[in-house]
Protein backbone atom coordinates (compact mmCIF):
# COMPACT_ATOMS: atom_id res chain seq x y z
CA UNK A 1 0.00 0.00 0.00
CA UNK A 2 2.70 2.59 1.07
CA UNK A 3 4.53 1.07 -2.42
CA UNK A 4 1.28 2.13 -4.68
CA UNK A 5 1.08 5.68 -2.60
CA UNK A 6 4.45 7.07 -3.57
CA UNK A 7 4.26 6.11 -7.46
CA UNK A 8 1.25 8.21 -7.48
CA UNK A 9 3.06 10.92 -5.37
CA UNK A 10 6.15 10.61 -8.12
CA UNK A 11 3.95 10.41 -10.81
CA UNK A 12 2.01 13.47 -9.42
CA UNK A 13 5.32 15.31 -9.43
CA UNK A 14 6.49 14.67 -12.77
CA UNK A 15 3.80 15.72 -14.55
CA UNK A 16 3.43 18.86 -12.84
CA UNK A 17 7.24 19.78 -13.84
CA UNK A 18 5.91 21.14 -17.44
CA UNK A 19 6.41 24.26 -18.57
CA UNK A 20 3.08 26.53 -17.21
CA UNK A 21 1.25 28.63 -18.97
CA UNK A 22 2.92 32.16 -18.90
CA UNK A 23 -0.45 34.87 -18.15
CA UNK A 24 -0.16 38.49 -17.41
CA UNK A 25 -0.82 38.71 -13.96
CA UNK A 26 -4.22 39.69 -11.87
CA UNK A 27 -3.70 43.88 -10.51
CA UNK A 28 -6.93 45.29 -9.48
CA UNK A 29 -8.33 48.18 -11.38
CA UNK A 30 -10.85 49.99 -10.32
CA UNK A 31 -10.75 53.73 -12.97
CA UNK A 32 -13.42 55.87 -13.08
CA UNK A 33 -12.66 58.89 -15.60
CA UNK A 34 -15.35 61.19 -16.70
CA UNK A 35 -15.70 60.96 -20.41
CA UNK A 36 -14.50 64.67 -21.27
CA UNK A 37 -11.13 63.89 -19.56
CA UNK A 38 -8.29 65.91 -21.83
CA UNK A 39 -6.91 62.19 -22.11
CA UNK A 40 -9.96 60.58 -23.44
CA UNK A 41 -9.89 63.47 -26.24
CA UNK A 42 -8.77 60.73 -28.93
CA UNK A 43 -11.72 58.45 -28.17
CA UNK A 44 -13.66 61.42 -29.70
CA UNK A 45 -14.66 58.97 -32.60
CA UNK A 46 -14.52 55.23 -33.20
CA UNK A 47 -11.52 53.65 -34.69
CA UNK A 48 -9.77 55.61 -31.81
CA UNK A 49 -7.41 54.55 -28.89
CA UNK A 50 -5.72 56.21 -26.14
CA UNK A 51 -2.66 54.47 -23.47
CA UNK A 52 -3.16 55.22 -19.74
CA UNK A 53 -0.09 54.80 -17.77
CA UNK A 54 -0.56 53.71 -14.12
CA UNK A 55 -3.25 51.12 -14.21
CA UNK A 56 -3.10 47.22 -14.51
CA UNK A 57 0.38 45.80 -14.93
CA UNK A 58 2.20 47.79 -17.49
CA UNK A 59 -0.96 50.31 -18.32
CA UNK A 60 -4.06 50.13 -20.27
CA UNK A 61 -5.39 50.53 -23.93
CA UNK A 62 -8.66 51.92 -23.89
CA UNK A 63 -9.98 51.39 -27.42
CA UNK A 64 -13.72 52.99 -28.96
CA UNK A 65 -14.69 50.48 -31.16
CA UNK A 66 -15.99 50.75 -35.01
CA UNK A 67 -19.63 49.90 -33.11
CA UNK A 68 -19.00 52.79 -30.85
CA UNK A 69 -18.57 50.88 -27.61
CA UNK A 70 -15.60 51.07 -25.48
CA UNK A 71 -12.93 47.92 -24.54
CA UNK A 72 -9.77 48.23 -22.45
CA UNK A 73 -7.05 45.97 -22.05
CA UNK A 74 -3.63 45.64 -20.11
CA UNK A 75 -0.98 47.29 -22.24
CA UNK A 76 1.42 43.83 -20.92
CA UNK A 77 2.02 42.35 -23.67
CA UNK A 78 0.62 38.02 -23.58
CA UNK A 79 4.51 37.48 -25.31
CA UNK A 80 6.84 37.01 -22.12
CA UNK A 81 4.89 38.44 -19.64
CA UNK A 82 7.09 38.24 -16.86
CA UNK A 83 9.31 40.88 -18.94
CA UNK A 84 5.64 43.41 -18.64
CA UNK A 85 6.62 44.88 -22.01
CA UNK A 86 4.02 47.45 -22.85
CA UNK A 87 2.39 47.54 -26.00
CA UNK A 88 2.41 50.87 -27.98
CA UNK A 89 -0.26 52.27 -30.42
CA UNK A 90 0.64 51.45 -34.43
CA UNK A 91 -0.03 54.12 -36.85
CA UNK A 92 -3.55 54.26 -37.46
CA UNK A 93 -4.59 52.76 -33.87
CA UNK A 94 -6.52 49.73 -35.03
CA UNK A 95 -3.36 47.63 -33.67
CA UNK A 96 -1.25 47.71 -30.90
CA UNK A 97 2.58 46.28 -31.10
CA UNK A 98 4.92 44.46 -28.70
CA UNK A 99 8.25 46.60 -29.07
CA UNK A 100 9.88 43.79 -27.08
CA UNK A 101 8.82 40.64 -29.33
CA UNK A 102 7.42 42.32 -32.71
CA UNK A 103 3.59 40.58 -31.74
CA UNK A 104 0.93 42.28 -33.03
CA UNK A 105 -2.67 42.39 -31.89
CA UNK A 106 -5.76 43.73 -32.88
CA UNK A 107 -7.91 46.48 -30.61
CA UNK A 108 -11.26 45.08 -31.92
CA UNK A 109 -10.88 42.21 -29.59
CA UNK A 110 -7.16 42.19 -28.08
CA UNK A 111 -6.65 38.81 -30.74
CA UNK A 112 -3.20 38.41 -31.79
CA UNK A 113 -2.55 39.52 -35.84
CA UNK A 114 1.36 38.49 -36.07
CA UNK A 115 3.41 36.11 -34.21
CA UNK A 116 4.85 35.44 -31.63
CA UNK A 117 1.50 36.66 -30.50
CA UNK A 118 -0.73 33.14 -29.76
CA UNK A 119 -2.73 34.68 -26.88
CA UNK A 120 -4.99 37.54 -26.74
CA UNK A 121 -4.31 40.94 -24.54
CA UNK A 122 -5.98 41.07 -21.38
CA UNK A 123 -9.45 42.32 -21.20
CA UNK A 124 -10.83 44.63 -18.60
CA UNK A 125 -14.31 44.90 -18.25
CA UNK A 126 -15.57 48.88 -19.47
CA UNK A 127 -18.96 50.29 -18.57
CA UNK A 128 -20.46 53.58 -19.15
CA UNK A 129 -22.74 55.25 -17.36
CA UNK A 130 -23.83 58.53 -17.45
CA UNK A 131 -20.63 60.94 -18.31
CA UNK A 132 -18.11 58.64 -16.80
CA UNK A 133 -16.28 55.38 -17.96
CA UNK A 134 -15.55 52.68 -16.18
CA UNK A 135 -12.76 50.04 -16.35
CA UNK A 136 -12.70 47.57 -13.51
CA UNK A 137 -11.76 43.47 -13.27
Amino acid sequence: MIRVAWVILLVSILSSCGKTTNVVPNVAVNLNLPLTDPRLINLSSSGRAVLLNGYGVSGLVLYRTILNGYVAYDRCSTVNPEKRCAVVLDEGAFTVSDPCSGAKFLLEDGSPAKAPATLSLKEYSVRVAGNTIQVTN
